[in-house]
């Protein structure tokens, strides 16, 4: 059986592809020979096309570079020198500060959704994965497949057929809709004087993806770029080896194979008995362990969730802890490396201090900030919050790529029920919408009862609601909450966002911090119009500024 579908090179394109990549068949591959500055480019482009990396690069960007001197390049050529070296070092002498000194950008390819959030659980790694935003899901692959991942033991099984049937339905409501919902947006947000039909059409495409995206099922294939040093993908390894899905494991074997033409001293370890060993098996001990105890603590009536799959309304979120001296010992923190004194001595001038003081130290610490990107110092770090949150799963997959927070999630179940959009509804399409959440918490039932609710999970649409708790600090939370916040953020992350800022300031009772949060935007642009739409004229206008690359 053919797991990942494979793509076909011409003699030339193939020439071309050695010199660059570590493969020409597989999902995983490594970038190599090429300029960082490159390889950067590629991966910001992999995000908004639904084309391979590979076929992405012949087609946008061998034009543009000077490969007359790369003829005789080999992808694993050149490396024995440099690897004598970091044998030494590395291997022989322990040192880990030295995995961090090198990195190494690899694609991977045909990944399910519920494989992209175990690859970017790590911190340390950089990660751009292609979006649901941007890319339709309606078109079948050369050899007729829809991009959702094929679980080898669930295809085998009495349960093969129904899988593909159900998965292939799924796939053709979400392609049968796409055209019915862009026509309603149209309708609804015509053509602004001054717009080009490229940039409203782009929006218009957008709002539909946005809008239908929840129909998709979390067996729905990606495409992720990531770059990361040595010592934190043998961290993910290490992670992915012990990891309960089977995809995950098969898949850090694929990955190993990859890293070890281009960094072999730095995964060595993966595979030593009593290093690399001994890690896995800690992990899935202390897994199944805590899987044990937990389905014993909470077994009563009443604590196992259902599959009944009911619409849902708007996320739900609570803070469920945060330190009520939290805003007066981040204005102690703001103050400290600015005195001579001790910390102590701070906090007693900042206790005594009255409202307006304290909302000028947090003024100007904060600073004319001219945009979100300006962001005050690490005094925020002080105050930290938890949220538990209920959103649906695609909401959860943008906010889970914030690295700088603690996050942790239950499994994808149809038991929280699902978000429908109100525009679906206005299109007339919503009959259509819960068929497929239908169609998809049975199939996530059958799944479960053979093959346990890690694989179940392939079969929840992203609409389905997921548990997951937050933890950052203010710092974080200022980044998030503007970023998540902006016009042309999906409307289901923007009401978590817009939720959490409203409680730090009014649960927390920390309303300067609140304050200082200055671009968390709480208008409803869902009601009002095309989110994505400024940003489309913004990139247009940088297109038309900017010079041909042909051009001196």
């Amino acid at each position: 059986m053919e797991l990942y579908a494979t793509e076909e090179w011409t003699d030339d394109e193939a020439e071309i592809l050695r010199r660059y990549f570590t493969n020409l068949e597989g999902p995983v591959f490594a970038l190599v020979n090429l300029p960082e500055v490159v390889k950067g480019a590629l991966f910001a482009r992999y995000s908004r096309t639904a084309k391979s990396l590979r076929r992405l690069f012949l087609d946008e960007f061998v034009g543009d570079l000077d490969i007359s001197g790369d003829h005789s390049v080999d992808a694993t050529v050149g490396l024995a020198r440099a690897e004598e070296l970091y044998e030494r070092v590395f291997f022989e002498y322990g040192d880990d500060s030295v995995a961090q000194l090198g990195g190494v950008h690899l694609a991977c390819e045909q990944a399910s959704n519920l494989l992209t959030k175990v690859l970017e659980w790590g911190r340390l790694m950089a990660y751009m994965e292609k979006s649901t935003r941007y890319v339709a899901y309606d078109a079948r692959l050369s050899n007729g497949r829809y991009r959702y991942y094929r679980d080898p033991d669930i295809l085998d099984s009495p349960l093969g057929a129904r899988y593909v049937g159900d998965m292939d339905r799924l796939f053709d409501a979400y392609a049968g809709l796409l055209p019915v919902l862009g026509a309603w947006f149209s309708g609804e947000h015509p053509k602004q004087p001054g717009d080009s039909d490229f940039v409203w059409r782009q929006s218009i495409r957008a709002k539909a993806f946005d809008a239908l995206r929840g129909m998709l099922p979390a067996a729905a294939t990606s495409n992720l770029g990531i770059y990361a040093s040595g010592q934190a993908y043998e961290a993910l390894l290490l992670r992915m080896r012990a990891h309960p899905l089977p995809e995950a494991r098969a898949y850090a074997e694929l990955m190993l194979v990859e890293l070890r033409k281009v960094i072999p001293s730095w995964v060595r370890r993966v595979d030593v008995p009593d290093r690399g060993g001994s890690w896995v098996d800690y992990l899935e001990k202390n897994h199944t362990v805590m899987q044990d105890l937990a389905d014993a603590l909470f077994a009563s009536p009443g604590d196992h969730e259902t599959s009944e799959a009911t619409e849902g309304g708007d996320p739900e979120v609570v803070l469920v802890d945060w330190d009520p001296d939290g805003e007066t010992k981040t204005l102690t923190a703001m103050l400290y490396p600015f005195t001579h004194v001790p910390e102590a001595v701070v906090a007693e001038r900042v206790a005594r201090m009255s409202v307006d003081e304290r909302l000028e130290v947090v003024r100007r610490y904060s600073g004319d900030r001219s945009n979100r990107r300006h962001r005050p110092g690490r005094a925020l770090e002080r105050s930290v919050y938890r949220f538990d949150v209920v959103s649906d799963y695609g909401a959860f997959r943008d906010l889970q790529r914030h690295r700088m927070l603690t996050i942790e999630w239950q499994s994808l179940s149809p038991a929280h029920g699902y978000t429908l959009p109100g525009s679906v509804i206005a299109a007339g399409a919503a009959d259509s919408y819960h068929a497929a959440m239908e169609r998809s918490a049975a199939l996530y039932d059958v799944i479960g009862e053979r093959f346990g609710p890690q694989r179940a999970g392939y079969g929840v649409a992203l609409a389905y609601r997921v548990r997951y708790s937050m933890q950052l600090n203010a710092r974080e939370a200022m980044h998030m909450l503007e970023l998540r916040t902006t016009s042309q953020g999906h409307p289901e992350y923007r009401k978590v966002g817009q939720q959490m800022h409203r409680l730090i300031a009014e649960r927390a009772g920390h309303r300067a911090l609140a304050e200082l949060m200055g671009f968390v935007d709480h208008a409803d642009y869902e009601q009002e119009g095309l989110e994505r739409l400024a940003g489309e004229r913004r990139a247009e206008q940088r297109r038309l500024r900017a010079p041909h690359p042909h051009q001196g």
